[in-house]
């Protein structure tokens, strides 16, 4: 009698397996999760500015480095378009890339005129990443 059930459980079909998430889904997922989101490379200069930045004003982002994805490169691809890049030789660096409060902000040109032109901070407070 219990052999039954075991053999009747032996040959239940497979839950089905979801398909994996797009690059341009998952950037949308990663940057909606944090107030302050980066995307970035773990050996580039820029990147490593705008995360002092914001540590600078006392804002913790969740940063994403993409050279230590296994996707790294599709999530890369996925900002490139986001940016508007069209991905070509002669495009310019992808990171870093910035979201706040779930949107895009850019890349670093973005955030430092945001912070020279004092919207920065505003963009900040409303995210909920600055208490000031």
């Amino acid at each position: 009698m219990q052999y039954a059930a075991a053999e009747q459980a032996w040959y239940m079909p497979a839950a089905p397996v979801p398909p994996p998430e797009s690059a341009a889904a998952r950037v949308e997922r990663l940057a909606s999760e944090s107030a302050v989101v980066v995307f970035s490379v773990s050996s580039c200069c820029m990147c490593h500015a705008v995360k002092r930045l914001f540590c600078g004003m006392g804002v913790h982002p969740a940063v994403h480095e993409l050279d230590l994805d296994p996707r790294g490169r599709e999530l890369e691809r996925a900002l490139a378009r986001l940016l508007g890049y069209g991905g070509g030789a002669a495009a310019p660096p992808v990171v870093p890339v910035v979201f706040i409060g779930g949107k895009l902000v850019g890349a670093m040109d973005r955030v430092m005129a945001a912070h020279i032109n004092g919207s920065l901070v505003p963009l900040l407070k409303e995210a909920g990443a600055l208490w000031l």
